[in-house]
């Protein structure tokens, strides 16, 4: 058994449902698998659903519906007329830098006189700051249009109209309650702002800037629009969806020098391009350069002019990349302990442990904690907040990420007595405050988070959107679902739960060997499965395991062959899984037992229990011989008998007694997982003998005797070429039944006559019930785990029966 780490949520349709996805299926041709998806997804209108599919540039919005627009559109005009000196004004993050790339676009089309900032991150911080303002006033600056950031720099906007500088904020982050006093405001997200699709990008709402002032939409910066709107993980659903999808049609055939660049350094091949190869590969690149060192260089690689400088500026980010990799291991690695330590400080205090993840630490990157930050999410699912210290000043500069049901910008603006500078949005955020206001602002956080989230919130979901078997997963089914993409945030790529498959192989893959790929089998096919970071649930599946596993159906290209590959989101299996270590030659040593313990699934199990034989058992207690943890607990078989201890994994030390004692072992365990076989299993040990070979055996006593019993049995054995346990076992059946007799040291024929029932002797009764228990402890680990789940459940049921009438043992 393996839990998932999630809890699963099947979508399903009701009937109304079901009639508007076949309806959908008719009407526009679709296959009914994508016709379903589209209806879950909130898509069953069959305009809307023709519009998701194939909506082009007539599903755009009227950008003069954004309120602000106009004025924006005619400032920018008046000050080309006018000749003034403009300055784009972006942010240092793939979204900034797209959106500093576009309107560097603009303004060369516009013939403006302009330039573009952006700030440092770690020496300014985000957004605009007084002394960038000071030195734009000092270049002759009169405008400047701030892009991806700007709806809360009510100071900093304030301090420009001082200067004499006019201010266009184009942004999308949450508008705070008080608004700067900007010449204009272009944010979907304002509260009067009536315009019908609020979850554009920083580029998205550039992009509707250049449309008003073109006149059109410029549809060859699409590409710019989708690298910005996937790595800031904004829907793609809507319009983002259309800019989306023709920015990728456009990269696909880009002869944009620095996209091109970019892509060969990511070994993306570009004709087949897709929005994860933005979101894995493109993205993190130019999101280290505004990380590490200056989003400049980023924004000088995608507005290069020739190929070789767009290579150099190519490999200086992937450089760049690679460094940034090893800083957040090493970050990851501190923050982590910091966390460990505190959730220790607080249970040997006997309080509630933090609700909200906050750590700092002096010399942390503030360019790359917002990656540290998802990191810990993943492992610990609470909101995490992670930020680096200014030794000098104590400043503390950090990024969050949340779960779902806890509003980042909710809690922060709760908590903005404490914070010199915050921004963002629900599920991610930024924010400045001095680290003598860290306790405070962390308590304020994990109350929010006891008030607002419950007990439900705080396992991880994963809502799976149809179930299938293995004749699903199939390049046609992969195909079909293609028509759904561009795939993301907000249209994700459709999760599978797939059933009714067994796990032919398993291994690790990487350097590190974390990751984990899989071979699945089921009605006579084989499907790879590939789970990133799953490495260290290799040793906790057994082959022959029956799984369920989660995941996307996915394209493995190789060699120039194409075949489906399942893509792991999550997995478990549900029933108690056997680890057959039995074929190993050194299986029932103590060597093997010490490895075996010493084994991570071991360490890191609340509940162990050895049981051993008696053997095994008198061997182990021998001074010396084996080495037990305390924790790890031992018990005999006749000491588990009718009980119910707690265990997740035991481990069968010898050959049990009996298949039946071993079934009652298991049936003992509560919550138990997994069950480790040490102990040498001869199929032949199970063979018992035929009627037949009882005849054969006598007619050979018939001729042979009178014959000494010493030795008689091996001798007989070797002319009848059975095992001499085997003939041994028959002629104590002849004794018992008074058809052999001992007479002079020797064995001799009785004069007894008449047939008489092999079965009255309790030598045969005896060895053909032994004969079965071997039989059944020598089955391949698939029959052995389905015969093992039956008895241990009888078992069970027998002996809850027992103790609900009150006969039982506690």
């Amino acid at each position: 058994m393996l839990q998932s780490k999630t809890r699963w949520r099947l979508a399903s349709l009701d009937v109304e449902g079901e009639a508007r996805a076949a309806a959908l299926a008719r009407a526009l041709s679709l296959p009914p698998l994508v016709a379903r998806l589209l209806v879950q997804r909130g898509y069953d209108r069959i305009e809307d659903a023709r519009r998701f599919l194939t909506g082009g540039l007539e599903c755009l919005h009227d950008p003069f519906l954004l309120k602000g627009m106009k004025e924006a559109a005619d400032r920018i005009a008046l000050a080309r007329e006018r000749g003034e000196r403009v300055r784009i004004y972006g942010d240092y993050d793939a979204d900034g830098v797209s959106s500093t790339t576009l309107m560097t676009y603009l303004f060369k089309r516009l013939a403006l006189d302009f330039d573009h900032y952006i700030p440092h991150r770690t020496r300014e911080g985000y957004g605009l700051n007084k002394t960038a303002l000071d030195a734009a006033a000092a270049a002759g600056v009169t405008l400047i249009v701030t892009v991806d950031t700007g709806i809360s720099a009510v100071e900093e906007i304030a301090h420009a109209a001082v200067l004499g500088i006019d201010v266009v904020v184009t942004d999308h982050h949450e508008p705070p309650q008080e608004l700067p006093a900007a010449f204009a405001i272009v944010n979907p997200k304002q509260e009067d702002c009536g315009y019908p699709f609020k979850g554009l990008a920083g580029v998205g709402v550039a992009f509707k800037l250049a449309t008003a002032l073109l006149g059109e939409p410029p549809v060859e910066w699409t590409d710019v629009v989708a690298l910005g709107t996937i790595a800031d993980l904004m829907p793609l659903t809507d319009e983002n969806r259309v800019l989306v999808r023709l920015g990728l049609e456009r990269l696909r055939a880009t002869d944009k020098p620095g996209f091109r660049a970019l892509a060969d350094v990511c070994g993306i091949e570009l004709p087949s391009l897709l929005a994860t190869h933005i979101a894995f590969g493109m993205a993190p690149r130019i999101n280290a350069a505004g990380r590490l060192d200056h989003a400049n260089a980023a924004v000088e690689l995608l507005t290069a002019a020739d190929e070789e400088a767009a290579t150099a500026g190519a490999f200086r980010l992937d450089g760049l990349n690679k460094e940034r990799q090893g800083i957040v291991e090493d970050i990851l690695r501190e923050a982590d302990e910091q966390w460990t330590a505190k959730c220790e400080a607080a249970d040997a205090a006997g309080t509630r442990r933090p609700s909200v993840i906050v750590v700092a630490g002096e010399g942390w990157n503030a360019g790359v904690v917002g990656i540290v930050a998802s990191k810990l999410i993943e492992r610990h699912y609470k909101p995490t907040i992670v930020l680096g210290i200014d030794p000098e000043t104590g400043k503390c500069k950090g990024s969050a990420r949340s779960i779902e049901g806890y509003d980042l910008h909710a809690a922060l603006t709760a908590c903005e007595e404490w914070l010199d500078h915050y921004g963002g949005h629900q599920a991610a955020a930024g924010m400045t405050l001095h680290r003598d206001k860290l306790a405070p602002f962390e308590e304020r956080l994990s109350r929010l988070a006891d008030e607002w989230l419950t007990e439900d919130d705080w396992i991880p979901k994963l809502t799976i959107d149809l179930a299938c078997k293995m004749e699903d997963a199939t390049m046609k089914v992969r195909e079909q679902l293609a028509k759904l993409e561009p795939f993301g945030a907000g249209n994700g790529a459709p999760k599978l739960l797939l059933t009714g498959v067994t796990l032919a192989e398993r291994k690790t893959m990487g350097k590190e060997k974390n990751h984990l790929k899989l071979a699945l089998a089921g009605q006579g096919k084989l499907l790879d499965a590939v789970g990133f970071g799953c490495g260290h649930l290799a040793e906790r599946l057994s082959n022959g395991a029956a799984v369920e596993v989660v995941g996307e159906l996915a394209v493995n290209e190789w060699n120039g062959q194409r075949k489906a590959q399942f893509m792991l989101s999550d997995l478990r299996v549900p029933h108690i899984q056997l680890f057959d270590l039995r074929s190993e030659p050194d299986c029932e040593s103590f060597r093997t037992a010490e490895r075996l313990l010493a084994s991570d699934v071991m360490q890191q199990s609340q509940g162990v229990l050895l049981v051993p034989n008696e053997t095994w058992l008198e061997a182990a207690e021998a001074p010396g011989r084996l080495r037990l943890p305390e924790r790890f607990g031992l018990l005999t078989y006749d000491a588990l008998a009718g009980q119910r201890v707690p265990c997740r994994q035991l481990a069968v030390f010898g050959k049990p007694p009996s298949a039946e004692k071993l079934a009652a072992a298991i049936a003992a365990c509560r919550d138990l997982e997994s069950v480790h076989l040490l102990y040498a299993a001869d199929p032949e040990s199970g063979e018992f003998p035929t009627r037949e070979q009882f005849g054969q055996l006598y007619q050979l006593l018939r001729r042979e005797c009178p014959l000494p019993e010493a030795g008689a049995a091996a001798a007989l054995a070797a002319k009848l070429r059975r095992s001499a346990d085997s003939v041994t076992l028959m002629l104590d059946v002849f004794k018992e039944l008074r058809f052999v007799e001992e007479a002079d040291g020797g064995l001799a024929l009785s004069a007894v006559t008449g047939k008489k029932e092999l079965s009255l002797s309790r030598h045969y009764r005896d060895g053909q019930r032994n004969a079965e228990s071997n039989a059944i402890l020598a089955l391949p680990v698939k029959q052995l785990t389905d015969w093992l789940t039956v008895q241990a459940g009888l078992i069970h049921d027998q002996t809850t029966e027992q103790e609900n009438e009150g006969v039982g043992t506690s």
